[in-house]
């Protein structure tokens, strides 16, 4: 047995999440067509009496109880879920599986996974030598314009492919299996949630896309998916999102189905839906209008989203603001994934062009991304393994009238994994436990308000670290004097369902005692009391280290620009610009970098270091992390020493407009004479 256990640690349950060879991935990037097998040719040997396909096969009691124990463990160490991937080669022969040893063997893992301690339950995403009719048949009938498609979206060259792996992967005989395993929740904080963040273009179909994600329905090719999403009357009128929408997508604790708001004809509640998931991808539906730029940049710096979903119109290609949400994402180091939508109307030499320009922007040295395709089940399980890398970047085909490569999608974002290394949350923030979080400093970003009859004011937000429990003491605050009030905690909605208590990386509603409406707004934070007795200070003046993506001209001192640091949007003057080796410089270019000192125009605000920020003002766009923030003492001195120096330089200024007059003067009576 510990020769099973020794084997099992090392192979087919790894301490990774996601178990995938990295080298058959590379060979599947080099396909990218995705009718190439894979298999994991890690397995080896457990033992000369059992080995591990007779433990899966012909399991006893021992062995059930083993795999529950290492099923609870590699759970609790990926956070509620994980990939197991069946081995292939076993002392360098096929397993040789057939269809009744793949049933056999789901069993048996299903009996392990329902063990009280793991409590969780298994589906089969992919069996390699199961025969799908459904994608052999559009398989089949793809044209070679679709073949073409794939291989520009190739993301290796075929020299590179190891060819011990090209000869398995020709070989039919190969079988493999993926399972994903995953914890049921005994209660809504326990849920698992996912946030996407959906950007694009204008009218390249995100709001219809999402109306038939979260609905079930396909659109009529006129918008009729997306009307349920809209949140005001002028963005039915228009048929364009104006504000920043959120929609939810559950999947079921006991087989891992979705979950939509229709439920036998009739509309289900997020709290009812909550209570049925065991885990909720949360959809944010961001403007992709122009002129709507200011709100998208706040929903996807102060929303946390652990990925973004880029959309991509077929017949329009990557254009407008797709360009500025892909940047964009990329400035904050959020991993994306690319979906191509309106594929049904779109001409084959139209669709085979944004295609190309797609991966050209993905390869482009600004962006480096590999572009994968994905059009079955096995390059879906590859791709969301690898997604969160932020090196590879899924390419989706959907059409959301014919619903072609919708359930790709769904599998997709059904095995997502929980991202909470972006850039939104401080880096000293990692995935925890909730016993480590009750340790950590909370704090709460608020990015909305409300004024509910009967309850006073809520607000809304994500918590980045910590948690927070009914009736815990909070500072709330800045406010325009950079002070903080004491409040505290009546009650705490997740998804417009009632819960004790909220963990970080969620997000939550909080309804706070004796605050009023006009005492909160957007970019103020939540901390604890019991954590910090005096009331924490905020800051005016922070240090930044940026790098200036784009300016016509020169940034230079008095430079103001509108700066969004996750909940937090003000704008902010540059009151001195320091090169890397501490030299005084004049002005920033497009391509420069620098450490900057910022300071808020309006009234101070709550900042971290470590912090992620987006500077904008019209066209000119620059990013950086807040390195330093000082204190009331450090502001005086800093505006003094800035002030003394302007002094210096005007009296300079003054002397020289002098002796210039004077010069002048002399020249004139020299010239007279």
């Amino acid at each position: 047995m510990d020769k099973i256990q020794a084997q099992l640690a090392n192979a087919s349950i790894s301490p990774n999440k996601y178990t995938v060879d990295a080298s058959l991935f590379d060979a599947l990037v080099d396909k990218a067509t995705g009718s190439a097998a894979v298999a994991d040719v890690s397995g080896a040997a457990v033992g000369a009496s059992r080995t591990l396909k007779q433990c899966l096969l012909q399991p006893d009691d021992q062995d059930v109880r083993f795999l529950a124990d290492m099923l609870a463990k590699r759970l609790d160490e990926s956070h509620g879920e994980m990939i197991f991937t069946t081995s292939d080669k076993e002392n360098g022969a096929l397993m040789d599986l057939s269809d009744k040893d793949v049933k056999r063997i789901t069993e048996t893992l299903a009996l392990a996974a329902a063990d009280a301690q793991a409590n969780a339950f298994v589906q089969l995403l992919y069996d390699s030598g199961a025969v799908d009719a459904k994608e052999a048949a559009a398989g089949s009938s793809n044209s070679t314009t679709t073949v073409k498609y794939a291989r520009e979206i190739a993301a290796a060259p075929a020299s590179n492919t190891n060819p011990a792996v090209k000869s398995t992967l020709n070989s039919n005989a190969v079988r493999f299996a993926s399972y994903l395993i995953r914890r049921r929740p005994q209660r809504i904080e326990e849920m698992m949630e996912v946030r996407v963040a959906v950007a694009g273009n204008v009218d390249a179909g995100k709001s219809t896309m999402l109306g038939v994600l979260t609905q079930g329905g396909l659109d009529d090719g006129r918008g009729k998916a997306r009307v349920a999403l809209f949140r005001h009357k002028h963005e039915i009128d228009s048929g364009r999102t104006s504000s920043v929408g959120m929609e939810i997508l559950g999947f079921d604790k006991t087989d891992g189905a979705p979950i939509r708001h229709t439920d036998l004809h009739r509309k289900a509640g997020w709290d009812a839906l909550c209570l049925r998931s065991s885990k909720i991808v949360t959809f944010l539906d961001l403007a992709g209008h122009e002129k709507y730029l200011k709100t998208t940049v706040f929903g996807m710096a102060g929303g946390a989203p652990d990925f973004v979903m880029l959309m991509v119109a077929a017949n329009a290609g990557v254009t407008g603001m797709a360009k500025e949400h892909l940047g964009l994402a990329l400035a904050l180091g959020i991993p994306v994934f690319v979906v191509v939508t309106k594929i049904d109307m779109c001409p084959p030499k139209v669709l085979d062009a944004t295609l190309k320009q797609l991966s050209k922007v993905l390869r482009s040295s600004g962006c480096r991304k590999l572009p994968v395709a994905v059009s079955d089940h096995k390059a879906v399980v590859m791709a969301a393994a690898r997604c969160v890398s932020q090196r590879v970047c899924p390419v989706f085909q959907i059409s959301n009238v014919t619903g072609e490569g919708v359930d790709l999608l769904q599998t997709f974002l059904n095995i997502l994994p929980l991202n909470r290394h972006n850039s939104t949350i401080s880096p000293s923030v990692s995935p925890a436990s909730p016993q480590s979080e009750q340790a950590e400093m909370l704090r709460f970003d608020i990015n909305e308000i409300f004024a509910v009859p009967y309850v006073g004011t809520v607000v809304s937000g994500v918590i980045s670290s910590g948690s927070v429990r009914l009736g815990d003491a909070l500072w709330l605050g800045p406010d325009f004097n950079g002070q903080f009030i004491s409040t505290q905690v009546r009650g705490i909605h997740r998804k417009r369902a009632e819960v004790e208590a909220g963990y970080r990386g969620q997000s939550v509603s909080l309804a706070l005692r004796k605050v009023g409406r006009n005492q909160a707004r957007k970019g103020m934070v939540l901390l604890s009391r019991a954590q910090i007795e005096q009331p924490p200070v905020a800051t005016s003046t922070f240090e930044a280290e940026v790098v200036v993506l784009y300016h016509s001209t020169t940034i230079t001192r008095k430079y103001q620009a509108m700066v969004h640091c996750g909940a937090v949007r003000q704008t902010a003057r540059v009151l001195s610009i320091c090169s890397a080796n501490d030299e005084n410089e004049d002005a920033l270019r497009t391509g420069s970098r620098a450490r900057v000192l910022f300071q808020f125009i309006r009234h101070p605000e709550h900042l971290t270091e470590g912090s992620h920020l987006v500077f904008r003002e019209g066209r000119t766009k620059g990013v950086g992390r807040v390195t330093r923030v000082f204190d009331t003492a450090e502001q005086s001195a800093i505006l003094a020493s800035i002030k003394q120096d302007k002094l210096n330089q005007t009296s300079w200024s003054n002397k020289l407009d002098h002796s210039q007059k004077a010069s002048a003067v002399e020249h004139r009576i020299s010239t007279k004479s």
